[in-house]
């Protein structure tokens, strides 16, 4: 089974935000954050920006929704209607960020030339990875749901449920064609998306010096590892 590339993705979302391309943590960090930049239209938006950059300088202990409403630009009573509270800031970032994740795997998926479904299966795990590596902060937040009010959320449970069904799907795929050792796609799909979540969270908190890995090799480590976990799901090579 031949390793994928990694593609390029390009498309057009509603929102990207200035900090495109953040750093784990335990990397270096600018000394000085832009500040947002806010127009007539984008307050939600801006303050998002806001609140990752407040993250990305002082942790989340930093993030007020004041203080983001001076990042921003905006005066300190504006967010206000929008954002009440801390917790509804950051479920904000949470919310934007698996929105983020979904276009990107649905990209991915649709893009993905392969007939096997174990190649796109694998396919969505490099989405995945490579989506934590190009937002590591919003990873940090959507995947501590002790800040966020993910029961209360809109949309965080069926964006959720959305990017389950792309790995539900090509794992039914599978397992209808036989390339599965096991059927219990409820026990694999689990078994992935903790893989994957383990490593997403060793490169956010920094813990891959401890194993002789490099930052910038993150992606590399992730195909090792999830095509280890392939093998091992695979009813044949």
């Amino acid at each position: 089974m031949h390793r994928l590339h990694w593609p390029r993705i390009s498309g057009k979302v509603a929102y990207v935000p200035a900090h495109a391309t953040t750093k784990p943590a335990g990397a270096s960090r600018p000394n000085r954050l832009r500040r947002a930049r806010y127009h007539h239209g984008n307050l939600k938006e801006a303050l998002i920006d806001a609140t990752v950059q407040l993250i990305e300088q002082g942790g989340v202990e930093s993030v007020s929704v004041r203080e983001a409403a001076r990042r921003a630009g905006v005066s300190s009573g504006a967010p206000f209607r929008h954002f009440p509270t801390k917790t509804a800031l950051l479920t904000a970032v949470a919310e934007q960020a698996t929105r983020l994740l979904l276009e990107e795997m649905s990209r991915t998926l649709a893009r993905c030339a392969s007939e096997n479904p174990i190649e796109r299966f694998r396919a969505l795990g490099d989405a995945y990875m490579r989506w934590v590596t190009n937002h590591p902060t919003q990873f940090e937040v959507v995947s501590n749901r002790r800040i966020i009010d993910f029961a209360g959320s809109e949309s965080l449970q069926p964006d959720n449920d959305k990017i389950r069904s792309l790995m539900d799907g090509v794992l039914s795929e599978a397992r209808d064609e036989g390339l599965l050792r096991s059927g219990d796609l409820a026990t694999i799909a689990l078994a992935a998306r903790a893989t994957a979540y383990g490593v997403a969270r060793m490169y956010v908190d920094g813990h891959f010096a401890q194993w002789g890995v490099k930052n910038r090799d993150a992606r590399h480590v992730f195909e090792s590892v999830f095509d280890l976990f392939i093998r091992g799901i695979a009813s044949a090579p």
